[in-house]
């Protein structure tokens, strides 16, 4: 790895800042290789999951990474422009510009839950911005990993884009080298080793991190509308979404209706869950015990467990073999159970009762920063409040999910959701240096000000202090 990376970097040396048509070219290529080998991604992704439907990937991963592949080269000779600052009046004529710059090179350490979107969107990014790259995938998805290393040796040099695959110490080895930044979407307390492990060589980084993103329903939503949309929302992936609703604030006069029409919903959206193709199973064993785990542990904190689709327990492991877990909702949850203090990144949803607004906000603003936070209403009054009065790293109006699919907005966490946002010309920003260029004037009065200092310099600095 550190191989790669020293030629990557010697490399950067040689072309520090490629002109526009190298980093079109870079795009064009990286669109190609996604045109030749979106199918097999697929295939691998569903594999890695045992289960996973192909339009799903096709919409969730495939489709982002296309669409950010047009939005970024539509606009990359915009954002690659120097910008013009003004130039205080005291220093005038002279003039004043920001210089946008690569940084050199990019680590980006992708998850498994979208493993082909998670790992393409930050490349997109990095190299519009004129910077060579070193991704890490999961190992938790070694077919698709393997698939992607294959794919990138194939469309670009090992000094423009290199794949390391391996497991976790090599994972943490990867971000323990000193990349010019290092982008790391994975969970909180992973994320806590990454941030530890870059800060011994000061390398910076961006942390794209998770959390328990919360759901408020107001009394003046529509609630079969908001039911479909936190629905379709919480089951995409089985859950395994980072910004995936992970609790939902109910009007406690609505509770109950609100618990019947979601549980309608789901079944609609999936009239079957244990081998339906549009379903997507639990990565691995131990993360489906671990919801078994969370489930049996909100019970015993007084939820009443709603399962979608009942099925028969099995002796050895409590799941279907096939890890296709049906959704379970858990009304009047006690705050103390596990699934309202961990992430859950499956498909169980507590819903818990509020009797007024502020009390959902103080609620939600308890806890630790979500990554996202959905709210469902007509009352603008209402909407303005809770967008006022709470802190997250997206927001999503009467739907769920689909903030992030925006390329004009940013994606990114605050507090223990992540810091540091990319996404469009934003990703182009992260992976860039905005150099400040000041550009003096023939004409510039700086000399007055310098030494030796004449009885005259106090007049100079009154006037000049007015300008400034």
């Amino acid at each position: 790895m550190r191989g790669l990376l020293d030629l990557q970097r010697e490399a950067f040396t040689v072309e520090m800042n490629p002109p526009g048509t190298v980093r079109h070219e870079r795009l064009r290529r990286l669109g190609t290789l996604l045109d030749a080998h979106a199918d097999g991604f697929a295939a691998a992704i569903a594999a890695d999951f045992g289960a996973r439907s192909v339009r799903e990937i096709e919409l969730t991963e495939t489709m982002q990474v296309r669409s950010a592949l047009r939005h970024t080269a539509r606009h990359l000779d915009r954002w690659m422009r120097p910008r013009r600052a003004p130039v205080a009046p005291a220093y005038r004529p002279a003039r004043a510009l920001i210089q946008r710059q690569p940084l050199g090179v990019v680590g980006i350490v992708s998850p498994w839950n979208y493993p082909l979107q998670l790992s393409l969107l930050p490349l997109i990014a990095a190299l519009a911005a004129g910077n060579r790259a070193m991704i890490k995938p999961s190992e938790s998805t070694p077919r698709f990993a393997e698939a992607l290393r294959a794919a990138v040796e194939d469309g670009f040099a090992a000094d423009e884009v290199a794949v390391v695959t391996g497991d976790a110490a090599v994972g943490r080895a990867f971000c323990a080298l000193p990349f010019d930044h290092l982008l790391f979407t994975g969970s909180t307390p992973i994320g806590r080793e990454v941030a530890l492990a870059a800060a011994a060589g000061l390398t910076p980084v961006t942390l794209e991190l998770g959390g328990k993103c919360p759901v408020i329903v107001d009394a003046s939503a529509d609630l079969a509308a908001a039911a479909t949309s936190i629905a379709w929302g919480k089951l995409i992936n089985a859950g395994q979404t980072c910004v995936a609703p992970d609790y939902a604030l109910v009007p406690s006069t609505l509770l109950e209706p609100f618990v019947g029409r979601i549980a309608e919903a789901m079944r609609r959206l999936y009239p079957r869950f244990r081998g339906n193709p549009d379903y997507t199973a639990i990565i691995d064993d131990r993360h489906a015990g671990r919801l078994q785990g969370l489930l049996r542990d909100a019970c015993e904190h007084g939820a009443r467990a709603v399962e979608i689709e009942p099925v028969e327990r099995q002796a050895a492991g409590a799941y279907p073999a096939d890890r296709r877990l049906a959704p379970v909702l858990l009304p009047h949850v006690d705050e103390r159970a596990r699934v309202m203090r961990e992430e859950i990144f499956g498909p169980l949803l507590p819903i818990l009762p509020y009797d007024a607004p502020d009390e959902a906000i103080a609620f939600v603003n308890r806890r630790p920063r979500p990554l996202a936070l959905y709210w469902f209403g007509r009352d603008r009054r209402a909407r303005e409040r809770v967008l006022a009065a709470t802190l997250s790293g997206g927001v999503t109006v009467n739907d769920t999910l689909v903030h992030v699919a925006q390329h004009a907005l940013p994606f990114g966490g605050v507090g223990e959701s992540g810091h540091g946002q990319y996404h469009g010309e934003h990703g182009f920003l992260r992976f860039s240096l905005e150099r400040p260029v000041f550009l003096q004037s023939r004409w510039s009065m700086i000399g007055l000000i310098r030494p030796p200092y004449r009885d005259s310099l106090g007049r100079w600095l009154a006037w000049l202090q007015r300008l400034v």
